[in-house]
């Protein structure tokens, strides 16, 4: 959530990052109506107080002048009168507190300032690693090469749950695991992250505080479970992020480091017919996640490590990949600055995003309250909170089986999977 108070004292500033992201006139209209709502909300805490404390100086009055002997139906009457009044004023309050919250819930964030303008088309391309392999054969699909090898069952996924909910079997099933076990063991032993194991279900405070409701959810992505008011997850960034909601941190425990395995479901509403073949794009998939909060003066620097953490695992995996610095308009709602990192996929002859590495700043940290003392006795300030897919798996795997694959239609495992799966290749 956007600070209301830097809202008001530089209204101008904040449209023009805003319009980083692009779509000028609704992020225009929503600071507008802010800064209306707000000079509503000042207005009648001013009319309160001068009502406040005139009911106060009439109830001196009123016992002075029963001390004294005089009637003082006139001030009672005065008083009941002013005491309505402030109760219609106080609702008045209490709405446009709550205008102001509901604008501000629906606004994005204001993209750091080296964010490119623009959209997909304007993300920059930082650096690279590795490079994409060469065959002396035609790469085939991940699809063709996952059904020969017995890894993966689509169509027991689709007869199970529809399409987007791919089964993995026998092999795959060992190799989907062993992505998991390796990449929590890799980010707890060399990155010093702390593992927790999270619900996979979450309120709305929670989808709220990581700034998935109410956009996410209105725009129908979230699968949700009415009854109870629960949504699943759509990352463990949600839940291991909320560990901390409505805490006031000692400045001492500063950085804190999460990792976490989670299923990952996302309805994906808007995403239909879109890469959808194959493993590209699903409805429930795997997803190892970074999450940390830090001290505001850190977290530019923490970005960098968090996304180094996150490539680490693609370098051991042995995966070409390249690091993109997103453009404002192709920025996460809640994201300040991110960069995306992309492997190679020879099959499908793409580079497909495993992983987003995104500073928050303290937009998270509003919505959630989520603050830490720098000092004892200092004033509490809100944490900046970031997140990383370390990293997400179905494209992952798409890119170990496309990038591993032989000419003779077997598929090389990485070295540093192979104590988990138990096999140095998956062949017919």
């Amino acid at each position: 959530m956007l600070d209301l108070r830097s809202i008001r004292q530089d209204p101008e500033e904040v449209r023009e990052r805003l319009r980083v992201r692009g779509d000028p006139a609704e992020t225009d209209a929503a600071i507008d109506r802010v800064l209306e709502l707000n000079a509503e909300r000042r207005r009648l805490i001013a009319e309160v107080d001068v009502l406040k404390a005139r009911r106060n100086s009439v109830s001196e009055e009123v016992g002075d002048r029963k001390r004294h002997g005089e009637v003082v139906d006139d001030l009672i009457l005065e008083m009941r009168e002013v005491a309505e009044r402030i109760k219609g004023l106080d609702a008045d309050l209490r709405a446009s507190e709550a205008g102001i919250e509901d604008v501000l819930l629906r606004t994005p964030n204001t993209p750091d300032p080296g964010v490119p303008t623009g959209g997909e088309a304007d993300n920059v391309v930082v650096r690279e690693w590795g490079s994409p392999p060469v065959f002396d054969f035609q790469p085939r699909p991940h699809w063709e090469l996952g059904e020969e090898l017995g890894l993966v069952d689509l169509e027991v996924g689709a007869k199970v749950a529809g399409s987007g909910f791919p089964a993995f079997i026998g092999p795959g099933a060992r190799l989907r695991r062993a992505l998991i076990d390796w990449m929590l063991d890799l980010h707890v032993r060399e990155h010093g992250y702390t593992e927790v194991s999270p619900p996979f279900l979450v309120t709305q405070a929670a989808m709220k505080g990581t700034g998935q409701y109410p956009k996410f959810v209105q725009e129908g992505d979230a699968y949700e479970v009415k009854e109870d008011g629960l949504y699943l997850v759509p990352t463990a960034e949600v839940p291991v992020t909320n560990f901390h909601r409505e805490e006031l941190l000692d400045g001492h425990r500063l950085p804190i480091s999460y990792v976490a395995y989670s299923p990952c479901f996302r309805r994906e509403a808007g995403a239909a017919g879109k890469d959808t073949r194959g493993l590209l794009r699903v409805h429930q998939f795997d997803k190892v996640e970074l999450v940390r909060f830090e001290r505001p003066e850190e977290s530019d620097a923490a970005l960098e490590r968090l996304t180094g953490h996150a490539e680490r695992v693609l370098q051991a995996l042995g995966l070409p990949y390249r690091v993109v610095l997103l453009a404002g308009g192709d920025l996460g709602f809640a994201s300040r600055k991110t960069y995306d990192l992309e492997v190679w996929a020879p099959g499908v002859g793409r580079w497909l995003e495993v992983s987003s590495s995104s500073n928050y700043w303290d937009f998270q940290a509003r919505r959630a309250d989520i603050r830490f003392r720098p000092a004892p006795g200092a004033k509490p300030e809100f944490v900046h909170t970031l997140n990383a897919s370390g990293v997400a798996l179905p494209r992952t795997l798409v890119a170990l089986i496309e990038n591993g694959q032989q000419a003779d239609g077997s598929v090389v495992v990485p070295e540093v999977l192979r104590q988990y799966v138990g096999t140095e290749r998956f062949k017919r």
